[in-house]
């Protein structure tokens, strides 16, 4: 039996990024809303059981960067209402240790419904002071891809107002062709 490690989630105004847990994957991946809501501690939607792929990719990279010695990369986006009950509505995460470059690649995905509220900055930003601080990481990587099923220049406006300059043009495996942002945020003091 593998012993799951305690890692507090981050706050911010809104929300708290919880950690992954293999319990809660599994529970996701076996369409058990119930045990996954009581995995962490909110409700879970239907659309989070279909899209449940970044989550997957996140805790698959939190398996290779644990062995770098990196913990808590991948989290699940709760959001904490001053009333009324806390709700999973999105994931965001680093895609495994730093590239050879030392930067850490971000992914973020947000159900319809949460978009366009602010919350993928939020969390972000406050993903980006945790990396620094606790790992002293401050180069940072956000690939949009170029067929983001909405609109992709609405996708790379979050990145772009936090401070994200364009670095690339570059291909992957999962996401196809898109543009590659990067920024270097001084830790905060």
């Amino acid at each position: 039996m593998q012993l799951e490690r305690t890692v507090e989630a981050i706050r911010t105004a809104r929300l708290e990024l919880v950690p992954l847990t293999a319990p809660f994957i599994d529970a996701l991946l076996r369409g058990d809303l119930p045990a996954t809501e009581r995995q962490i501690g909110a409700d879970v939607s239907h659309w989070l059981a279909i899209e449940s792929a970044h989550l997957v990719q996140l805790y698959l990279a939190q398996l290779t960067a644990d062995a770098a010695g990196l913990e808590a990369l991948g989290r699940a986006m709760v959001l904490v209402p001053p009333t009324g009950r806390r709700r999973v509505i999105g994931s965001i995460g680093f895609h495994g240790p730093p590239d050879d470059r030392g930067r850490l690649e971000l992914g973020c995905t947000i159900e319809p419904a949460y978009r366009r509220q602010g919350y993928a900055a939020e969390a972000m930003t406050a993903l980006f002071d945790w990396a620094g601080t606790r790992y002293g990481i401050t180069r940072f990587l956000v690939l949009v891809p170029s067929r983001v099923p909405s609109n992709p220049e609405r996708s790379s406006r979050v990145p772009l107002e936090i401070g994200f300059n364009e670095a690339e043009s570059r291909s992957d495996q999962i996401d196809g062709l898109g543009l590659a942002l990067e920024a270097e945020r001084p830790p905060r003091s």
